[in-house]
């Protein structure tokens, strides 16, 4: 039985250019062959089974030849598997697209194209120079500059707006040709590499000078070069090169699941996130006493949530179990508003939260509370500080702290620790005491980052407790979160940028 194969735009590099139709392409592969242009990151939106095949070709490494891409695609449409061949840009847009839809015809393998957002699309959005613009052109031309040789120069010369694909390498010669066929040498050009991400690169010329500046920076390939009146227009439409991250890379250490909370808001501020989960959220361990507590749910008078995770796997309990919220009779209290969001999205009331998002500020929030006596149920994880329960039982409360899930280190922690070290970030970020002892366990040692510090490194932490676990291995805070969130957090990073 043969299944479909589906040819899916990457886009030029940003994962959120992906179409939604991409995305729900993806949600149901079964096998991806990707390239070296596009995003690791949409590899995510893939089910855990899919197998993922690198199939990426550079100009002078191929990992697979295009014939053998073809039949990786045709052997697994025939075993019954959803194929997505993800490519960068958009396939029919010097993607050789077509020269892959051909084997699938001859193979008589159902397809479909999911077009992307082309690349020249994204530099033109990502650099502020629209390809087209009525007072300074009516057309633009996409060529290749692979084979100078095979161009007509003396026809594409005279367009207004020049789009030039892998003609990086080439520009020189490209350059003469285009002057020597009457272009003005004061034509404005420019060279792009990596449009659309956090490490996009820009060098602006004219059409005499842009290939010497491209030596003098020693740009590489993939980049795209446009030439025409309207790169002039840049200096004023410029804006992602402009945000307040743009160009710095960010460690981001925090459970995989839960990173985008964090990478994403980084991301519309312009910066690059390296992702170090150094973190994991695990299930209780079979001796939580969790599953007892719900079952006698209606004996507690308070219920007291420190983190959004215990939220969620109190209910997971819950569900699990024989009763629902029909049998909290309790009021409840959270600490911060992400814990507070996750318990409103139950439709139900937070009665107590403390202004400052620390175990210190419960006890004041609690003040005016009449604790004696009092049956409290406290789900969090199970290694966590005691200050919140044993100030509630000198107020005379009856505490049960049950273990709710546990913060693991992931096995390939280590790996992406270094991985993300060695890209030289600009900033690492910590959310919780845990993220801080992890890493260092990762890198073996403090030192590391005392080290990355000394040469010009930050570290963010998001708040109190979690600047104390830093300051106890000899590390510095150069910034810190207040509120302490993740909304102060990537706010204390844009402020100090």
């Amino acid at each position: 039985m043969s299944a479909k194969v589906y040819l899916v735009g990457a886009g030029p590099g940003d994962p959120g250019l992906l179409t939604l139709k991409g995305r729900k392409v993806l949600e149901r592969a079964d096998v991806i062959l990707y390239d070296h242009l596009a995003s690791d990151r949409l590899l995510e939106f893939a089910p855990a089974h899919a197998l993922r095949i690198y199939v990426g070709k550079k100009r002078a490494d191929h990992e697979c030849t295009m014939d053998e891409i073809a039949a990786l695609m045709i052997d697994h449409a025939r075993a019954g598997k959803t194929v997505v061949r993800l490519k960068g840009g958009d396939p029919f847009i010097f993607g050789r697209g077509g020269e892959e839809v051909e084997s699938l015809v001859a193979a008589g393998i159902p397809f479909e194209i999911v077009p992307g957002v082309t690349t020249p699309l994204g530099v033109a959005a990502y650099t502020g120079v629209p390809l087209t613009h009525r007072e300074h052109t009516s057309a633009v031309t996409f060529v290749t500059g692979h084979s100078v040789e095979a161009i007509d120069w003396s026809r594409v010369g005279s367009v207004e707006t020049i789009v030039l694909f892998m003609g990086l390498v080439n520009f020189r010669e490209i350059a003469c040709a285009l002057i020597a066929h009457g272009r003005s040498p004061k034509t404005p050009a420019m060279a792009v590499r990596w449009a659309t991400r956090a490490d996009q690169k820009t060098v602006v010329g004219t059409l005499a000078t842009l290939a010497d500046l491209i030596d003098e920076v020693k740009l590489k390939p993939p980049a795209m070069i446009v030439v025409g009146e309207v790169v002039s227009l840049r200096d004023r439409f410029n804006w992602f090169e402009r945000l307040p991250l743009f160009g710095k890379k960010i460690v981001v250490t925090r459970d995989q699941g839960q990173s985008p909370m964090l990478a994403e808001p980084l991301e519309e501020l312009g910066a690059e996130v390296l992702f170090a989960p150094v973190i994991a959220i695990a299930d209780p361990s079979e001796h939580s006493e969790l599953g007892q507590a719900i079952d006698r749910l209606d004996t507690y008078d308070w219920l007291i949530f420190t983190s959004a995770n215990g939220v969620r796997h109190f209910v997971e309990a819950l569900d699990q179990s024989s009763r629902d919220l029909r049998a909290l009779r309790a009021k409840i209290c959270t600490i911060g508003p992400a814990t507070r969001a996750a318990v409103e999205a139950l439709h139900l009331h937070v009665d107590v939260m403390p202004k400052e998002y620390v175990a210190e500020s419960l006890m004041e929030a609690l003040a005016s509370e009449d604790l004696t006596g009092k049956h409290v149920l406290l789900p969090r994880a199970a290694v966590a500080r005691d200050v919140v329960p044993i100030a509630l039982r000198e107020r005379g409360a009856h505490v049960d702290v049950v273990e709710a899930y546990r913060t693991i280190m992931p096995p390939d922690a280590p790996a992406r620790a270094k991985e993300a070290l060695a890209k030289k970030p600009h900033w690492i970020t910590f959310t919780s005491s845990s993220t801080v002892k992890n890493l260092v366990e990762a890198l073996e040692n403090a030192e590391i980052l005392r080290e990355f510090q000394r040469e010009g490194g930050k570290l963010a932490s998001i708040g109190p407790i979690t600047s104390e676990t830093m300051r106890s291995f000899g590390l510095t805070v150069d910034v810190e979160a207040n509120p302490h969130t993740i909304e102060g957090l990537v706010a204390a990073i844009g402020s100090h940028a």
